[in-house]
């Protein structure tokens, strides 16, 4: 165990991954990672080309160029950097190419707020790439080590999710694993489909409407099938690291609740320690979204069957219409016997904290009838 900063610990572990390529310009609160990678670069410890750019926009070009060329390659950003990246983001997944992404997650302006919440990846939400949200910097750590392998074994990208400042910026004792145990989990990096000059060929290029829908549904399938491969590379990462991360969606907490509360991130820590105070009949059961896309509904379902209600708390909002999850959730558990009624939830938005009495709050909103099927938690009376 070592005292790192998440940031550090990231750095860390991409620098065991092997990255050939990284290039990124830095953004509050993602800019210690990449710094920590141009320092391990600078002492000679990791062999990768670090390249400085102009925007988010040519950090994400310069990945994909580098990926497509045959090299292994990330980059990382948050808010404003990952939106001006969004041309280039949708270009990678249409692509099929792999690439990892550090998303330290954080508001999007206006007003200006550097404070965390999830509005950045979920603007992203339908642009292709497998999602997967961290709930403490040791699964930071350990998803980005899945998402190369899932990148390359699936030719899609991954964006791995962390909570700005809240894990970013949050010193504590973590494991990283060993060289030798990356490198036996992770090999080298191929990419069937990287350009050659000696044998051309072109990739993203012009698709008519008539076979533009194919496309779209090949992706879309690619994704669907990439549940299994997630799942199994949590299960090989923990034969080799001894930890796992949840593979899909992890159930916690008090598994006869009737009561469920759903939610994804690092606020699943302020939960369970609420849960571990809470008398026996107040206890509920927590569900762990860590892929929201692709969404886990079949996973969800089971894990909700016998539930009579289920808070989604999500970090995030979706103007005009309310929760973003939440609808998502909804019609997951539609087809359910009996489903259980479905309240949503935002709160945490801009970096507002959200304590130990959340839990308690979410448990009485949860329990009195007649309450609107969304909030916006302390802008609204619950």
């Amino acid at each position: 165990m070592q005292a790192l900063e998440g940031s550090q610990a990231i750095a860390r572990t991409v620098a065991l991954c092997r990255p050939q390529v990284v290039a990124a310009y830095p953004i509050t609160p993602q800019t210690h990672i990449v710094e920590g990678i141009a320092s391990l670069v600078a002492e000679g410890q990791l062999d990768c080309e670090m390249v400085s750019v102009e925007s988010e926009h040519s950090a994400a070009s310069v990945a994909l160029g580098a990926a497509v060329a045959g090299a292994r390659a990330y980059t990382a950003s948050a808010s404003q950097g990952i939106l001006l990246m969004s041309e280039v983001l949708y270009t990678i997944a249409g692509m099929r190419v792999p690439l990892v992404m550090t998303c330290a997650n954080r508001a999007v302006s206006a007003p200006l707020n550097i404070w965390n919440d999830h509005q950045d990846s979920m603007a992203m939400r339908d642009a292709g790439w497998i999602q997967l949200y961290c709930a403490s910097n040791q699964e930071a750590i350990d998803t980005t080590v899945q998402a190369f392998y899932l990148a390359e074994r699936c030719e899609l990208p991954v964006m791995v999710c962390v909570d700005g400042f809240t894990l970013t910026h949050t010193l504590e004792p973590l494991a990283l694993p060993t060289q030798a145990q990356v490198d036996a989990f992770l090999p080298p990096y191929q990419f069937a489909h990287a350009l050659n000059p000696m044998n051309p060929w072109s990739l993203g290029t012009l698709v008519g409407p008539e076979h533009f829908t194919e496309a779209r549904l090949a992706h879309h399938q690619a994704l669907l099938d990439a549940q299994a491969q997630i799942i199994a590379a949590d299960q090989a990462w923990a034969a080799v690291s001894g930890r796992h991360c949840g593979g899909l969606l992890e159930v916690r907490g008090r598994r006869d609740a009737r009561i469920g509360i759903l939610t994804l991130g690092a606020v699943l820590g302020t939960l369970e320690d609420a849960l571990l105070a809470a008398a026996p009949e107040d206890q509920v059961r927590l569900l762990k979204l860590r892929s929201y896309r692709p969404f886990p509904a079949q996973a969800l379902a089971q894990a909700c069957a016998d539930l009579d209600t289920l808070v989604v708390l999500e970090r995030a909002l979706s103007p005009g219409a309310g929760g973003i999850i939440g609808p998502e959730v909804q019609g997951a558990l539609a087809d359910l016997p009996t489903p259980p009624r479905v309240l949503n939830v935002a709160a945490g938005l801009g970096g507002r904290d959200m304590p130990l009495t959340l839990y308690e709050r979410l448990l009485q909103w949860a329990r009195q009838p007649g309450h609107p099927p969304f909030c916006l938690l302390d802008a609204a009376d619950c």
